[in-house]
């Protein structure tokens, strides 16, 4: 269904991008010359980007990536960074844009463009307490006897050392090794965005990973580019407008957040 709707919006994507040759952009021209986008995403920030048994990566990003270089008529290539490296990266032109499901802050803002939000998430909390599990806002763990892990360089790092001081706050650099701490009781509970606890839930029940039916923020998603490129910021601001209203991002929430039809895929 989404790779029908997606030729819907090819040509009216192609027709703007087949204009670039007027313009001194270096990220769009080297993107054209090369015939390659190349995007940083960390692939270990599931549903947004994933690896499945077989190594290859997926998720919502993933597709959104996929969907994009699909428009401008280039290959995708997909670099695999830490999330706490990906807008060093992005500075250092080491990739062409940022998909992985970063969160819009002034901080980042001042230092790339973002552009969005094509999704929301919001904070929440991964836990194995039934008692944990029913909290509803910050205060509730914010307490010196409480273990909390959570993924450095991230917002939701920003957002228990400003919520919840008094807990002890562990940093990990990637998921696996956060939620790993959850699964043998090394911590109580994580803090990460909606779609990364609710998904760890989703495919690993037999852990007995619980989260909250709420999350605590609501926090706007969007993709990091170059602010010099004008003309590649209009081109993707363009595209997201476009599978906006088409009701491509509506598909890839039900498919990434609610459908669990790929979940086979990395167990």
């Amino acid at each position: 269904m989404i790779k029908t709707v997606t030729k819907i919006i090819l040509i009216a994507v192609f027709a703007i991008s087949i204009s670039f040759d007027g313009f001194t952009q270096k990220t769009l021209n080297k993107i054209i010359e090369k015939g390659e986008l190349t995007v940083g995403m960390s692939t270990n920030q599931p549903p947004f980007s994933m690896k499945t048994k077989d190594g290859t990566i997926i998720g919502y990003d993933a597709d959104l990536a996929g969907l994009l270089a699909e428009s401008m008529g280039v290959k995708l290539k997909i670099i695999e960074i830490p999330f706490p490296n990906l807008l060093g990266s992005l500075e250092r032109g080491d990739v062409d844009i940022v998909l992985s499901g970063m969160t819009i802050t002034m901080e980042r803002n001042m230092k790339v463009a973002f552009i969005g939000p094509y999704t929301l998430s919001g904070k929440s909390i991964l836990t194995k307490s039934p008692e944990m599990s029913k909290v509803d806002e910050s205060e509730d763990v914010n307490d010196e006897t409480i273990k909390l892990v959570v993924l450095r360089g991230s917002t939701s790092e920003t957002y228990v050392k400003s919520e919840m001081p008094e807990a002890k706050i562990i940093l990990k650099d990637n998921y696996d090794a956060a939620v790993n701490m959850i699964v043998d009781g090394t911590a109580d509970i994580m803090v990460a965005d909606f779609p990364v606890c609710a998904y760890q839930a989703l495919v690993y029940p037999e852990k007995g990973l619980i989260t909250i039916a709420k999350p605590l923020t609501i926090e706007p998603i969007g993709a990091a580019v170059n602010p010099d490129d004008h003309l590649l910021i209009n081109v993707v601001e363009n595209y997201f407008n476009l599978i906006a209203m088409v009701g491509i991002l509506d598909l890839l929430e039900i498919k990434w957040f609610e459908s669990g039809e790929w979940v086979e895929q990395v167990k």
